[in-house]
């Protein structure tokens, strides 16, 4: 037991109160037999302290509590009843310190190990955000748990949407809005409810999406055994691109910071 005022405070407490309890009843009025109240006074010592500190207040609970019967006997020595009382007493106080002080142990494991979890999901989100591929985690109602950076920067989602866990089609109409897709209006509606019906089947095909500003993202949704869904946006541009015109490459990149000069010509050479 650790010798720090949290450990002895409840062995200090359990003897005060006996103390107290005594002086009254021989000085003042009598008391009755305050072993309910040491029995709470040993478990908030469990509860704060862990077994250790619990045993000692029962151990002191149970001793005052013989000294206080025999003083309220007319003849010394104890009966059966008083052994009685004091065994109950003993083992309630000792059990009390018991289970006290392993659920306090089983509380403190498990804020520990939530400490740790939520450390290992820090790192595992700030490594997610180093990485060119977007990424997204949706829960199994298809609302966004995680966004990453990569996927943020895509579709020039601002940090306050990201953070607000919006839904999957959220999402799709906030590409839709900012004219992130390389597509014409008409069909918009149709590639939105493509995708949607794609994450809630838990279809794995990839497929390549245009952007406006002529990257390409080949897109993967895997299930996820919660019910949820990874979303990925890998940049596969130069993979794409190498299939066409090599003479026009050039020219295509040059156009990048024109959404509408890059989609009338990527369009025509694709």
């Amino acid at each position: 037991m650790q010798f720090n005022w949290h450990a002895i405070s409840g062995p200090i407490l359990t003897a005060a109160t006996a103390l107290l309890a005594f002086l009254i009843d021989r000085h003042f009025v009598a008391v009755p037999n305050p072993a309910p109240l040491f029995v709470c006074i040993v478990a908030l010592s469990a509860a704060s302290s862990g077994i250790a500190s619990g045993m000692a207040s029962a151990v002191i609970a149970v001793t005052s509590s013989a000294l206080f019967f025999l003083n309220h006997r007319a003849t010394p020595g104890y009966d059966m009843s008083d052994l009685s009382r004091m065994l109950l007493l003993a083992a309630t106080a000792g059990g009390t310190a018991l289970i006290t002080g392993l659920l306090r142990q089983k509380w403190i494991d498990t804020l520990a190990w939530q400490d740790k979890h939520h450390a290992t999901a820090d790192r595992l989100s700030a490594a997610l955000d180093q990485v060119d591929i977007g990424i997204v985690l949706l829960d199994a109602d298809t609302r966004a748990e995680f966004i990453n950076r990569a996927f943020r920067d895509y579709f020039k989602l601002s940090d306050e949407q990201a953070d607000s866990k919006p839904p999957f089609i959220a999402l799709m109409y906030h590409g839709r809005d900012t004219g992130a897709w390389q597509l014409p209006e008409d069909e918009l509606s149709t590639f939105i409810a493509k995708r949607t019906e794609m994450i809630r089947t838990g279809d794995s095909t990839p497929i390549n999406i245009n952007l406006a500003d002529g990257q390409v993202l080949r897109f993967t949704c895997t299930a996820l055994p919660d019910g949820g869904r990874m979303l990925s946006y890998m940049p596969v541009t130069d993979l794409v691109r190498h299939s066409d015109d090599p003479g026009s490459a050039d020219y295509y990149r040059a156009l990048r910071g024109s959404h509408r000069s890059l989609a009338h010509h990527l369009g025509a050479a694709e």
